[in-house]
């Protein structure tokens, strides 16, 4: 068995509607598109936001507050997750090698939930101060990138 000989189970599929082949059939002189207006003319399109000509959501909904373009966006990481990897240095490659963040362009911010019971050296571009302060605490090391 191949994929191309594949069929689908009886009555799942439905014959092509035919437009345009004669009164008949049902869908003979307009094709099915009505009488006159954009929509019965070819090479129409009606984009995805379009309203009939009603005034469309997106202008008549206020427009709020701004997007700060210059925010950085740190990816997180718990001390408990660091915790759980056993080992004694922990830096964005080796959070990325075991699946903490998802890229090494962004930045890396570490966060205090969990406890840290062997000395950890840690490497990031920021820290919370309660995760400095339990990396100390347990004999490690907090380094800023």
């Amino acid at each position: 068995m191949y994929l191309d000989t594949l069929k689908p189970a009886c009555g799942s599929t439905k014959n092509r509607k035919r437009v345009g082949r004669g009164n008949a059939s049902g869908t003979g002189g307009t094709s099915g598109r009505g009488n006159k207006g954009s929509g019965s003319r070819g090479g129409m399109k009606f984009r995805a936001y379009f309203e009939g000509g009603q005034m469309p959501l997106y202008r008549h909904l206020p427009k709020r507050g701004f997007t700060n373009i210059f925010k950085e966006e740190f990816q997180v990481v718990n001390l408990d997750r660091i915790a759980r990897l056993q080992v004694a240095e922990v830096n964005p490659e080796v959070l990325r090698k075991n699946g903490l963040i998802k890229s090494l362009k962004k930045p890396v911010k570490i966060l205090g939930r969990g406890e840290v019971t062997t000395a950890i050296k840690v490497t990031a571009h920021a820290f919370s101060e309660l995760a400095k302060e339990k990396l100390i605490a347990s004999g490690g090391k907090a380094e800023l990138l």
